[in-house]
């Protein structure tokens, strides 16, 4: 069993003008750069055996601000945020009928079963080296759904109609298991 703590990235310029980041690296905005560094402090007393996030930049900066004085932060690509494909730095207008995507790839990108394909086998290399541990993940909006699918048997419209972001119900980290 490996017991999992997911973080959201803090919050970007693109987040804040409802731009969709996708692959793009995506710059944190002050805002955000506050958020991290209150989250630092609101994880100060948990305690992991690694720390994970995704290669986009956004996830990098996050992870350095809220773990990085404490920890080595592990990259992982397959912890990467949806392609969106041309979409990728366009406005999220695509986010209302999200459901369509979950089968079909963005114009010249991914699905969302490509995100669930990448976050299993990441689960997977988990359950192989980190068997009985603690793990932090700093990551991405579909990477969480795919958590949520693989891990918590919700389907993917279940997973989207659920999403926290629906409700603006932000909290200091999510919790998974891997069996």
């Amino acid at each position: 069993m490996v017991a999992v703590t997911y973080f959201v990235h803090s919050i970007t310029t693109d987040n804040q003008k409802k731009i969709a980041t996708g692959w793009l690296p995506g710059e944190l905005s002050e805002l955000g750069v506050e958020r991290a560094e209150q989250l630092r402090d609101m994880v100060a007393g948990r305690q992991f055996d690694a720390v994970f996030c995704s290669d986009l930049k956004r996830a990098v900066d996050t992870a350095q601000i809220a773990f990085g004085d404490r920890y080595a932060i592990l990259q992982d690509d397959r912890l990467r945020e949806c392609h969106y494909g041309t979409l990728d730095g366009k406005p999220k207008i695509f986010k209302n009928n999200t459901e369509d995507f979950i089968d079909h790839p963005f114009p010249g990108g991914e699905c969302y079963r490509d995100v669930e394909a990448r976050v299993e086998s990441f689960c997977g290399f988990l359950k192989e080296k980190y068997d009985g541990k603690r793990v932090a993940i700093v990551s991405h909006h579909a990477p969480q759904l795919a958590l949520d699918v693989i891990l918590k048997g919700k389907s993917w419209p279940e997973a989207i109609a659920e999403d926290w972001r629906a409700t603006q119900s932000w909290q200091p980290g999510w919790q998974y298991i891997i069996p």
